[in-house]
């Protein structure tokens, strides 16, 4: 299997060079603490056909730092883990999910939009799904339109109500 083999080939020799090939690697480090097998083949999707409760626990694992990012907002320091690590995450641990965008709304003034996300988990026992909203401003200067913001940090909200990422919510109570 060509891609286990190169995600071996990752866990073995770390790159280091850029904070993307950290990521990466915090990344391999991260399916490979959770994805334990005697298979020397095997493909690091453990996720399928497993009770939720299974794929719960491995949601509410907390994310290396090395994937997590920083932006200032109003003069305040936000964590939050960019929408793709989110999605990889899921991939990993359950490949079985699947999302949707529920609502798309502007403000009457028109200078924010709102995105509804829900996010759906499929076990061998049952189905659950988490919706969350997200929000942007028309004005802001940053990269991506303000649907495709409010709908990623509407996706990365979803996830957390399932556990991922919930830990940097309330990192300063720990």
């Amino acid at each position: 299997m060509a891609s286990s083999m190169a995600i071996k080939t990752l866990a073995a020799f770390p790159l280091t060079r850029s904070p993307l090939t950290k990521s990466l690697s915090s990344l391999v480090r991260l399916v490979s603490f959770s994805t334990k097998s005697d298979d020397d083949d095997a493909i690091p999707t453990a996720g399928i056909s497993r009770p939720l409760a299974d794929i719960l626990k491995e949601l509410n694992k907390k994310v290396p730092d090395s994937l997590v990012r920083l932006r200032t907002e109003d003069g305040f320091n936000i964590k939050y883990i960019p929408w793709h690590i989110v999605n990889r995450i899921m991939n990993l641990h359950a490949p079985e999910w699947s999302g949707e965008v529920r609502n798309i709304t502007y403000s009457a003034d028109g200078k924010s939009v709102s995105v509804v996300y829900r996010v759906t988990l499929y076990g061998t026992d049952a189905e659950i799904y988490r919706e969350s909203t997200g929000t942007a401003s028309v004005d802001d200067p940053g990269y991506g339109d303000p649907v495709q913001k409010a709908e990623a940090m509407a996706f990365r909200r979803a996830c957390a109500r399932f556990g991922l990422g919930l830990h940097l919510y309330h990192e300063d109570l720990l």
